[in-house]
């Protein structure tokens, strides 16, 4: 699994399209859509918006409140990791720009998981999860 698709399947709940198929986190949400809008006969953006939204500050909060150690992970992407129990090394991180296709320079990190921050709150937005908009920009 990539690593986008385990951060949707630590966020979203089972069975939500989003987790559905975590392979190519570019277009996560793409397959469960084409075939629930080709039953139906409606349009691919149907599915999404018939999906329950997932408060996502509500459930990174909810688990930012049971851990002991303080994590910003409205801003960083480092300490939202962290928060998901996943790999944040720095390593771990170019991956995850290489799979949502990051084109700055990898080695100047900060730009970067700036960045990765960002896409991934838009991302997470993008398959059905509610995101207030000071995370996405």
């Amino acid at each position: 699994m990539s690593i986008f698709g385990t951060i949707l399947s630590k966020i979203f709940p089972i069975g939500h399209p989003a987790t559905q198929n975590t392979a190519d986190p570019a277009n996560a949400a793409a397959p469960a859509q084409a075939a629930t809008a080709a039953a139906s006969g409606a349009s691919a953006a149907a599915p999404a918006a018939a999906a329950q939204p997932v408060d996502v500050e509500a459930v990174l909060s909810g688990l930012a409140a049971q851990r002991s150690e303080t994590l910003n992970w409205r801003t960083s992407i480092v300490d939202l990791m962290k928060l998901l129990n996943l790999d944040s090394s720095l390593n771990a991180r170019k991956e995850l720009a290489g799979e949502l296709h990051f084109t700055g320079d990898t080695n100047d990190s900060a730009s970067m998981n700036v960045w990765l921050h960002k896409q991934v709150m838009t991302k997470l937005a993008e398959n059905g999860g509610k995101v207030p908009d000071d995370l996405k920009n």
